[in-house]
């Protein structure tokens, strides 16, 4: 690669599968969509919010961007975990019937990994750590809401989810906007840490 080789930057592209995945998922746990609308989220969690952050992954790998490789090929691989889970379990090819504690253990597993992104956002634009500090809080609200049995703590966290998706997809949108402008023009905010 010559110095005059100009890489696009793959963020805008992971963050909006991510955010209308998100949105899209946490429209039906805050209960403003019905639960059947699941079966609607997984061709999309599949393509847009598996595959294409996992492209992004990929393509963050080739720029040397660490974080943006971790981050996008993880939540591309959540999206395939929860699609092929929702898939797989409600054709009977997994027997879901007792595995609600441990689905539970694992979003807060994933809550667990967010909230160390969300330490390493600190010195990314503050977009990004609105993003990661919103949904790490959501995978707490949703798992420890299912293993405790307390649907007001998963419904928070749908409401929640719907607040993070809808960041991820403006900083999408800002970092599509001022790549295309050449300038600023849709705030993202400096870096919080040093």
């Amino acid at each position: 690669m010559t110095e005059e080789t100009k890489l696009a930057n793959p963020a805008p592209l992971g963050l909006v599968g991510f955010g209308l995945t998100t949105v899209m998922l946490s429209l039906i746990n805050a209960g403003v969509l019905p639960k059947g609308g699941e079966q609607v989220v997984l061709p999309l969690a599949f393509a847009f919010g598996g595959l294409i952050q996992m492209l992004a992954g990929l393509l963050e790998f080739r720029t040397g961007n660490t974080f943006g490789m971790v981050a996008f090929l993880s939540y591309g691989a959540f999206w395939w975990w929860f699609a092929l889970l929702v898939l797989l379990g409600s054709h009977g090819v997994l027997d879901l019937s007792q595995a609600g504690s441990t689905i539970a253990v694992a979003l807060i597993g994933w809550g667990v990994f967010t909230l160390y992104m969300w330490v390493a956002s600190f010195r990314l634009a503050k977009a990004l750590w609105w993003v990661f500090l919103t949904l790490w809080i959501t995978f707490f609200l949703l798992g420890f809401g299912a293993l405790l049995g307390v649907h007001g703590l998963s419904l928070a966290g749908g409401w929640l989810g719907l607040i993070c998706g809808l960041l991820a997809m403006y900083t999408s949108f800002a970092l599509v906007t001022n790549a295309t402008f050449g300038r600023t023009v849709l705030p993202v905010g400096a870096p919080s840490g040093g």
